[in-house]
């Protein structure tokens, strides 16, 4: 019975280019949450994998080879089918302007397993369209 509902649980896509980092994640999902996982190591190959299945959530990291977490994230909202997906960026290093500029939600590195546990429980969780949601932050902003 339980693979048969496999299709209702929400699905994390996992952009990290540190594979200690991404499997640590994807564990902590897998032990911790009733969420699905997929991983990837590069912006390109977030792309790929989004066309055969489009994930309830994205977790990005900021450095990523040949395409950054904040170009890919442009790239996202450039495409109407894609700019729905709640974006996590996480990094020890981001250029602050760049998350307030894009109103992300953020996580610093190293990260406290338990906030972005919370943090990503809140964004999938939320009962308003994530568009919406940043509009109203930036207002407050």
């Amino acid at each position: 019975m339980e693979k048969n509902l496999e299709f209702l649980k929400k699905t994390i896509l996992i952009v990290e280019d540190d594979d200690d980092i991404g499997d640590f994640i994807a564990l902590a999902l897998t032990q911790e949450t009733s969420y699905l996982t997929m991983g990837v190591k590069d912006a390109f190959q977030a792309l790929r994998r989004i066309s055969a299945k489009k994930p309830d959530l994205i977790i990005l990291d900021y450095r990523l080879p040949g395409m950054n977490g904040i170009q890919f994230y442009e790239h996202l909202r450039a495409h109407k089918s894609l700019a729905d997906i709640p974006v996590i960026l996480i990094s020890a290093d981001v250029p602050l302007y760049e998350v307030r500029k894009h109103h992300l939600t953020f996580v610093r590195k190293p990260f406290d397993l338990d906030e972005l546990l919370n943090t990503i429980d809140r964004m999938l969780n939320q009962p308003v369209n994530i568009a919406d949601y940043r509009t109203s932050n930036a207002r407050r902003a």
